[in-house]
């Protein structure tokens, strides 16, 4: 009997345990699921912005070219009705020399009146019209940058391509599909070379976590104000296929710690590759054996 009572109490007392654990497994589901559905709520709605985004890029690219169309339509009617005047001033010279008469003096004058009037209300139109142009066309300049940044931004949450701590840079180093150049930069005026880019940094911010630095890119001299704790600079060069990328992830007083993302190959590295040598067949040099036998030689004895 006691034995018996003995297994039915370690009987019991086996099952909360497998209780707990399987309730933590099943609490473990539920978080994964909810970090799914908030990673797949987010990829989509970056999709969709991207999306409105280059609808509307779409958009003004058609009005600025009708605009560029009716800029043209003017421009031409205004070259057809300079040309006209001056056409109607000069025939309207050559009558008065010929024949001196004062009526047709004073059509002259009518005439190059109402043309006056005419060109005046056509270049008002066109100024009109170029100006309705500059604007539509720096729109179109904020909206690509704006959807440029989204792209960047969604393709570096979505691929993981920011490094946070350098065990990371060295786990995106391994991958081997681009050179990364870590560095500490001080607050100076002095440049400091770190890859392909010459760095230095201007201001920190540490309660904010943002910073201003100057860089020396393709001999220009650019300013990058408040960029904040891991937030990437993208920029194009000259002698790189792909955008550089400057990432800061670490922001003390007076100093910030970073690293540089650069292609591994460049434009003329990547077309060498691309293009393999092949040798002629007439280079190839003919072995002893297959060279033919001269008729002049006598026969050697065996």
């Amino acid at each position: 009997m006691d034995e018996s009572r003995g297994e039915n109490q370690h009987g019991h007392e086996g099952e909360p345990s497998s209780i707990g654990i399987n309730r933590w497994l099943v609490i473990a589901a539920a978080v994964l699921l909810v970090i799914a559905a908030v990673a797949f709520g987010y990829g989509y709605r970056q999709q969709v912005m991207v999306g409105h985004m280059a609808a509307q890029e779409s958009a003004a690219n058609a009005t600025i070219n009708d605009m560029q169309g009716q800029v043209a339509t003017l421009t031409a009617k205004l070259n057809e009705m300079s040309a006209a005047q001056q056409a109607a001033a000069q025939a309207a010279a050559q009558k008065k020399a010929s024949a001196g008469a004062a009526g047709a003096k004073s059509a002259s004058g009518k005439s190059s009146t109402t043309g006056s009037k005419q060109l005046k209300e056509l270049r008002a139109r066109l100024d009109e019209q170029q100006k309705l142009l500059s604007q539509t066309q720096e729109e179109v300049a904020r909206n690509r940058t704006d959807l440029e940044g989204n792209l960047n931004a969604t393709r570096d949450d979505l691929n993981g391509s920011i490094a946070k701590t350098h065990e990371e840079l060295v786990a995106l180093a391994k991958r081997g599909e681009r050179s990364y150049f870590e560095f500490d930069l001080t607050k100076s005026k002095q440049f400091q070379r770190v890859g392909p880019l010459t760095l230095s940094l201007r201001r920190t911010d540490t309660k904010h976590k943002n910073y201003d630095v100057q860089m020396m890119v393709d001999d220009n001299q650019l300013t990058k104000k408040r960029v904040n704790l891991y937030e990437p600079i993208w920029m194009h060069t000259e002698n790189e296929s792909q955008p550089v990328q400057v990432v800061v992830n670490r922001v003390e007083k007076n100093q910030i710690h970073g690293y540089v993302s650069a292609p591994k190959y460049k434009p003329s590295e990547l077309a060498a590759i691309g293009t393999p040598t092949v040798t002629p067949v007439a280079a190839h040099p003919q072995a002893p054996e297959q060279s033919p036998p001269d008729p002049n030689q006598p026969d050697q004895p065996d």
